[in-house]
């Protein structure tokens, strides 16, 4: 069965520069034939402009073709914006992880990967299976 998953940008700046004890299961997710990735504007914001704005041509390309070849985009809508709004009150999650949850909320994900500890607010919402790479236990199956 397919997992459609939408990935936090810390995962894709984990794989790519491979500076943390998390890059193996970074590169796990990425590389799991099971899941079909959904990004959104959101993400290409975390991703692309810094690499971009310091002339990091090879992580630019990294993440550009990540992102041309996810199987499906989230638009931003007013929707996805309450619905942000929502869970950034409801859980004190910042502004940028509830965007993110909210798009793999709104494009009714089956679960959202990220980088973050286990105790941080992303990873206590109900509304989607959240999956934290940081601890050495995680499970990605």
């Amino acid at each position: 069965m397919t997992k459609r998953t939408y990935l936090d940008a810390n995962v894709l700046i984990a794989a790519f520069r491979g500076e943390s004890d998390i890059v193996f299961h970074s590169l796990e997710a990425l590389d799991d034939p099971e899941r079909q990735f959904v990004v959104s504007d959101y993400l290409r914001l975390e991703v692309l402009p810094k690499p971009t704005f310091l002339g990091r041509h090879e992580e630019v390309q990294f993440m550009q073709t990540f992102l041309e070849e996810a199987a499906e985009d989230v638009p931003s809508s007013q929707e996805l914006t309450r619905r942000a709004v929502s869970l950034a009150s409801q859980y004190d999650m910042t502004p940028i992880d509830a965007l993110h949850v909210g798009a793999a909320v709104t494009a009714a994900m089956n679960e959202l990967v990220t980088i973050e500890k286990a105790t941080k607010p992303m990873c206590r919402v109900m509304e989607i299976k959240v999956i934290s790479l940081h601890s050495e236990n995680s499970q990605l199956s």
